[in-house]
Protein backbone atom coordinates (compact mmCIF):
# COMPACT_ATOMS: atom_id res chain seq x y z
CA UNK A 1 0.00 0.00 0.00
CA UNK A 2 0.90 3.90 -0.39
CA UNK A 3 0.15 6.46 2.29
CA UNK A 4 0.45 10.31 0.90
CA UNK A 5 0.07 13.51 3.10
CA UNK A 6 -1.63 16.21 1.95
CA UNK A 7 1.57 18.40 1.87
CA UNK A 8 3.43 15.43 -0.70
CA UNK A 9 -0.06 15.30 -2.62
CA UNK A 10 -0.03 19.17 -3.17
CA UNK A 11 3.34 18.14 -5.40
CA UNK A 12 2.48 15.31 -6.50
CA UNK A 13 -0.90 16.92 -8.49
CA UNK A 14 1.15 18.97 -10.73
CA UNK A 15 1.18 18.57 -14.23
CA UNK A 16 4.76 16.86 -14.49
CA UNK A 17 4.12 14.19 -11.64
CA UNK A 18 0.76 12.77 -12.39
CA UNK A 19 1.69 10.39 -14.73
CA UNK A 20 4.97 9.31 -12.24
CA UNK A 21 2.03 9.51 -9.66
CA UNK A 22 -0.55 6.93 -11.74
CA UNK A 23 2.25 4.37 -12.38
CA UNK A 24 2.59 4.29 -8.67
CA UNK A 25 -0.42 3.84 -7.70
CA UNK A 26 -1.96 1.37 -10.50
CA UNK A 27 0.60 -0.57 -8.74
CA UNK A 28 -0.31 -0.49 -5.19
CA UNK A 29 -3.33 -2.35 -3.92
CA UNK A 30 -4.10 0.62 -1.62
CA UNK A 31 -3.69 4.13 -1.53
CA UNK A 32 -4.54 6.28 1.74
CA UNK A 33 -4.45 10.03 1.27
CA UNK A 34 -4.47 11.65 4.64
CA UNK A 35 -4.86 15.50 5.76
CA UNK A 36 -6.01 16.13 2.61
CA UNK A 37 -7.97 19.44 1.41
CA UNK A 38 -11.04 18.93 0.02
CA UNK A 39 -9.91 20.51 -3.38
CA UNK A 40 -7.04 17.61 -3.36
CA UNK A 41 -9.38 14.91 -2.98
CA UNK A 42 -11.64 16.02 -5.97
CA UNK A 43 -8.93 16.37 -8.24
CA UNK A 44 -7.11 13.31 -7.01
CA UNK A 45 -10.31 11.48 -8.34
CA UNK A 46 -10.65 13.19 -11.24
CA UNK A 47 -7.21 12.47 -12.12
CA UNK A 48 -7.72 8.62 -11.41
CA UNK A 49 -10.94 8.85 -13.31
CA UNK A 50 -9.76 10.90 -16.20
CA UNK A 51 -6.54 9.33 -16.50
CA UNK A 52 -6.96 5.90 -15.55
CA UNK A 53 -10.43 5.28 -16.87
CA UNK A 54 -11.13 4.11 -14.10
CA UNK A 55 -14.55 3.87 -11.93
CA UNK A 56 -14.08 5.57 -8.76
CA UNK A 57 -16.43 4.95 -5.58
CA UNK A 58 -15.23 7.54 -3.16
CA UNK A 59 -16.14 7.70 0.82
CA UNK A 60 -16.62 10.26 2.97
CA UNK A 61 -18.33 11.43 6.29
CA UNK A 62 -18.30 15.49 6.15
CA UNK A 63 -18.75 18.15 4.71
CA UNK A 64 -14.81 18.16 3.21
CA UNK A 65 -15.85 15.39 1.54
CA UNK A 66 -18.67 16.80 -0.44
CA UNK A 67 -16.57 17.43 -3.46
CA UNK A 68 -14.93 14.44 -3.48
CA UNK A 69 -18.19 12.49 -3.58
CA UNK A 70 -19.61 14.64 -6.08
CA UNK A 71 -17.00 14.02 -8.61
CA UNK A 72 -16.77 10.09 -8.02
CA UNK A 73 -18.59 7.79 -10.69
CA UNK A 74 -20.41 6.08 -7.08
CA UNK A 75 -20.71 8.27 -3.57
CA UNK A 76 -21.01 6.97 -0.43
CA UNK A 77 -21.90 9.00 2.61
CA UNK A 78 -21.20 7.91 5.44
CA UNK A 79 -23.82 10.19 8.55
CA UNK A 80 -21.91 10.44 11.88
CA UNK A 81 -20.86 13.35 14.02
CA UNK A 82 -19.00 15.92 11.49
CA UNK A 83 -22.49 16.35 10.12
CA UNK A 84 -25.15 15.30 7.27
CA UNK A 85 -23.56 17.33 4.08
CA UNK A 86 -21.39 14.02 2.75
CA UNK A 87 -24.59 12.20 2.99
CA UNK A 88 -27.42 14.58 1.15
CA UNK A 89 -24.28 14.44 -1.48
CA UNK A 90 -23.47 11.05 -1.94
CA UNK A 91 -25.87 8.32 -4.00
CA UNK A 92 -25.98 5.65 -1.01
CA UNK A 93 -25.91 6.71 2.36
CA UNK A 94 -24.95 4.42 5.23
CA UNK A 95 -24.41 4.68 9.06
CA UNK A 96 -20.98 3.14 9.65
CA UNK A 97 -17.84 2.61 7.73
CA UNK A 98 -18.34 -1.13 8.11
CA UNK A 99 -21.50 -1.30 5.79
CA UNK A 100 -19.52 -0.50 2.90
CA UNK A 101 -18.27 -3.93 2.11
CA UNK A 102 -22.13 -5.36 2.32
CA UNK A 103 -22.99 -2.34 0.12
CA UNK A 104 -20.65 -3.00 -2.46
CA UNK A 105 -20.19 -7.05 -2.31
CA UNK A 106 -23.91 -8.05 -1.42
CA UNK A 107 -26.26 -5.02 -2.78
CA UNK A 108 -23.68 -3.69 -5.96
CA UNK A 109 -23.96 -7.66 -6.74
CA UNK A 110 -27.73 -8.07 -6.97
CA UNK A 111 -27.87 -4.78 -8.23
CA UNK A 112 -25.98 -5.38 -11.04
CA UNK A 113 -27.51 -8.88 -11.96
CA UNK A 114 -30.98 -7.41 -11.48
CA UNK A 115 -30.15 -4.55 -14.01
CA UNK A 116 -28.43 -6.63 -16.95
CA UNK A 117 -31.04 -9.19 -16.61
CA UNK A 118 -33.71 -6.47 -16.94
CA UNK A 119 -32.10 -5.09 -20.03
CA UNK A 120 -32.07 -8.37 -21.29
CA UNK A 121 -35.70 -9.41 -20.98
CA UNK A 122 -36.80 -5.59 -22.57
CA UNK A 123 -34.68 -6.66 -25.83
CA UNK A 124 -36.31 -10.28 -25.88
CA UNK A 125 -39.45 -8.44 -25.57
CA UNK A 126 -39.17 -6.28 -28.25
CA UNK A 127 -37.50 -8.47 -30.62
CA UNK A 128 -40.24 -10.85 -30.06
CA UNK A 129 -43.13 -7.58 -30.71
CA UNK A 130 -41.18 -6.71 -33.72
CA UNK A 131 -40.96 -10.23 -34.99
CA UNK A 132 -44.83 -10.55 -34.89
CA UNK A 133 -45.16 -7.07 -36.83
CA UNK A 134 -42.33 -8.50 -39.51
CA UNK A 135 -44.09 -11.50 -40.25
CA UNK A 136 -47.78 -10.10 -40.42
CA UNK A 137 -46.55 -8.07 -43.64
CA UNK A 138 -45.95 -11.25 -45.33
CA UNK A 139 -49.15 -12.03 -44.62
CA UNK A 140 -51.32 -8.77 -45.89
CA UNK A 141 -48.81 -8.42 -48.28
CA UNK A 142 -46.62 -5.42 -46.96
CA UNK A 143 -49.27 -3.12 -47.32
CA UNK A 144 -47.70 -1.53 -43.89
CA UNK A 145 -51.23 -2.17 -41.88
CA UNK A 146 -50.67 -3.05 -38.34
CA UNK A 147 -52.07 -6.21 -36.42
CA UNK A 148 -52.97 -5.01 -33.68
CA UNK A 149 -54.83 -1.78 -32.69
CA UNK A 150 -52.91 1.08 -30.93
CA UNK A 151 -54.30 0.61 -27.49
CA UNK A 152 -53.01 -2.72 -27.43
CA UNK A 153 -49.84 -1.85 -28.22
CA UNK A 154 -49.20 1.07 -25.41
CA UNK A 155 -50.88 -1.79 -22.84
CA UNK A 156 -48.16 -4.52 -24.16
CA UNK A 157 -45.74 -2.35 -22.96
CA UNK A 158 -47.39 -0.75 -19.95
CA UNK A 159 -49.38 -3.77 -18.86
CA UNK A 160 -49.04 -7.01 -20.01
CA UNK A 161 -45.03 -6.85 -19.90
CA UNK A 162 -44.23 -4.19 -17.33
CA UNK A 163 -44.81 -7.00 -14.16
CA UNK A 164 -42.34 -9.61 -14.71
CA UNK A 165 -39.41 -7.12 -14.94
CA UNK A 166 -40.71 -5.43 -11.92
CA UNK A 167 -41.07 -8.54 -10.28
CA UNK A 168 -37.94 -9.60 -10.90
CA UNK A 169 -35.84 -6.38 -10.42
CA UNK A 170 -37.18 -5.81 -6.60
CA UNK A 171 -37.37 -9.53 -5.70
CA UNK A 172 -34.48 -11.66 -7.46
CA UNK A 173 -31.17 -12.88 -5.67
CA UNK A 174 -29.11 -15.10 -7.53
CA UNK A 175 -26.67 -15.78 -4.53
CA UNK A 176 -27.62 -15.30 -1.01
CA UNK A 177 -25.86 -12.54 1.18
CA UNK A 178 -23.93 -15.09 2.93
CA UNK A 179 -21.95 -16.54 0.22
CA UNK A 180 -21.58 -13.32 -1.40
CA UNK A 181 -19.68 -12.13 1.93
CA UNK A 182 -17.86 -15.16 2.05
CA UNK A 183 -16.81 -14.75 -1.67
CA UNK A 184 -15.83 -11.53 -2.92
CA UNK A 185 -14.44 -12.92 -6.22
CA UNK A 186 -18.47 -13.20 -7.30
CA UNK A 187 -18.52 -9.66 -7.49
CA UNK A 188 -16.25 -9.36 -10.27
CA UNK A 189 -17.14 -13.03 -11.95
CA UNK A 190 -20.95 -11.45 -12.58
CA UNK A 191 -19.68 -8.57 -14.78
Amino acid sequence: GLVIDGRTLEHVLHDSLQDIFLELTEKCRAVVCCQATPLQKSVLVRLVRNKLKAMTLAVGDGANDVSMIQVADTGVGISGQEGMQAVMASDFAISQFRHLRKLLLVHGHWCYTRLTNMVLYFFYKNVAYVNLLFWYQFFCGFSGTSMTDYWILILFNLLFTSLPPIIYGVLDKDVSAEILMELPQLYTANQ
